[in-house]
């Protein structure tokens, strides 16, 4: 690392149906920036109801919550309606929907790659 400051960590979680799929497309992401952001992947939840459980077990507190592109924007609407709830001031990023069948998972990665930034300011 070219500073020498210690890159403050973030705990991001995700809300995908596809686990595996999830750790290794955030798992590559992170990789990518990891000389900009220190991330860790606290955990992910396969289902909506799952969120808050999800973000209050995570200690300390995640800073991001994405919300892979399985979803409906309506239940993207709601689960980032209830990290916000959760935890004030959380990051929410929902991927496209029907992204993954589109693009796959590389696809994936380069999109959220195109973003992290924005994501990491907002």
């Amino acid at each position: 690392m070219a500073s020498s400051q210690a890159l403050p960590t973030v705990r991001l979680v995700s809300v995908n149906t596809a686990p595996d799929r999830a750790k290794v497309v955030i798992g590559q992401v992170i990789e990518n920036v990891k000389d900009r952001y220190n991330i860790i992947h606290a955990g992910n939840t396969e289902t909506i109801e799952g969120v808050e459980p999800l973000l209050r077990s995570v200690q300390p507190a995640p800073g991001i919550l994405f919300c892979a592109s399985m979803w409906t924007p309506e239940q993207q609407e709601q689960i980032q309606k209830i990290a916000r709830d959760t935890i004030p001031g959380i990051k929410t990023y929902a991927i496209p929907t029907g992204l993954q069948v589109k693009v796959g998972p590389q696809g994936i990665v380069d999109h959220l790659m195109e973003r992290i930034d924005i994501i990491m300011k907002d």
